[in-house]
């Protein structure tokens, strides 16, 4: 059983705001687990660095960085990106950061979960783990405190009462095997200001996040979701992709809403160049004006650029190669935390 938390940030009267919200600032952090990244650290910090200079032309970036790194950090990432010492594990913002939300009367606080590095995967974590309250610290914000051990890769909210998430990821056995599917959503409601989540089942293929929503799929706007399939016919790839779109189709928002549903081709011929490589273009981030999308030098690429385009026409579209970032296991969103303006 879930042990009781007061106050809860829905308690406490705050939600989560879409990604879509105006955005005070995006919070990265610098790749620094040399045994994970191997010979490919210094270009993928390179990469980290190309992402952060290019979010920076739309939004102001703050880019924690352990300080034996800061240097190095430094002259990587453009006079518009502020570089922050701080000590850190490894660079994945999106899963170690807070989940920020915010009140009616325009107050900001962070909602964090445990983290246990994607159930025990990568040691130590430690210092990832404390990066949320850290941040919160730093901005001076009050913080929630969740029972359970998630991500923020592993949620994505409308910013009016619904969240996508997989049950492989939240009831994995590695997190939470002891919680039920009603206890799951009414903790991620609780942390996250919501009303229902909308549960899909995953990626079996998915070793590294175990099922992380943010490959999967995401809401564009309100009562519209966005999923990605694979264009193989006939590949346990496409039957995998099949069954979440499956399991949104038909589906209602708490508003009553029937779920419109739209699909995005995923990269599937890119050279997967590990085994956890990340060939999803739907993990891309929502910038004040932008979207910064993953690319892989395929011809494929086109189509999901001009995809997003007719998704988003108010915001200009820009791709990036991501390959050096995607042998990690993860992608633009990963590396990212947008914190909304308030």
């Amino acid at each position: 059983m879930v042990k009781e938390a007061f106050p809860t940030a829905r308690a406490a009267g705050f939600h989560m705001p879409p990604e879509w919200a105006p955005h005070e600032r995006c919070w990265m952090a610098w790749p620094c687990r040399i045994d994970f990244w191997g010979d490919n650290l210094d270009s993928s910090r390179r990469a980290f660095a190309r992402i952060a200079n290019t979010i920076s032309e739309f939004e102001p970036v703050i880019m924690l960085c352990p300080p034996r790194d800061f240097d190095n950090a430094r002259r990587q990432c453009g006079e518009k990106v502020e570089v922050l010492p701080v000590e850190l594990d490894d660079s994945w913002m999106r899963d170690i950061g807070p989940n920020f939300v915010v009140n009616e009367s325009g107050r900001l606080a962070a909602s964090i979960f445990h983290f246990n590095s994607w159930g025990k995967k990568h040691a130590p974590w430690g210092k990832d783990a404390a990066i949320g309250h850290r941040i919160a610290e730093y901005l001076e914000i009050p913080t929630f405190s969740s029972t359970i051990y998630m991500e923020g890769g592993g949620i994505n909210v409308d910013g009016e009462g619904t969240v996508l998430a997989t049950l492989q990821n939240v009831q994995n056995e590695n997190r939470n095997p002891d919680l039920t599917e009603d206890e799951a959503e009414r903790v991620l409601c609780d942390a996250l200001g919501t009303e229902k989540v909308l549960w899909l089942p995953g990626d079996p293929e998915d070793i590294e996040t175990d099922g992380h929503i943010d490959g999967i799929a995401c809401f564009v706007e309100p009562g519209k979701v966005l999923v990605e399939i694979c264009p193989a016919k006939g590949t346990e790839r496409h039957d995998n992709t099949q069954a979440n779109l499956e399991a949104i189709m038909g589906k209602t928002d708490v508003a009553g809403r029937q779920i419109e549903v739209v699909t995005i081709e995923e990269a599937y011929e890119a050279e997967r160049q590990s085994e956890i490589f990340a060939s999803s273009y739907i993990n891309f981030y929502i910038a004040n004006g932008a979207i910064i999308m993953p690319g892989f030098g395929i011809d494929r690429d086109q189509d999901a650029c001009a995809n997003l385009a007719s998704l988003f026409p108010d915001r200009e579209i820009v791709q990036i190669n991501i390959s050096d970032i995607a042998l990690g296991g993860g992608s633009i969103h990963c590396i990212t935390q947008q914190q909304p303006k308030v």
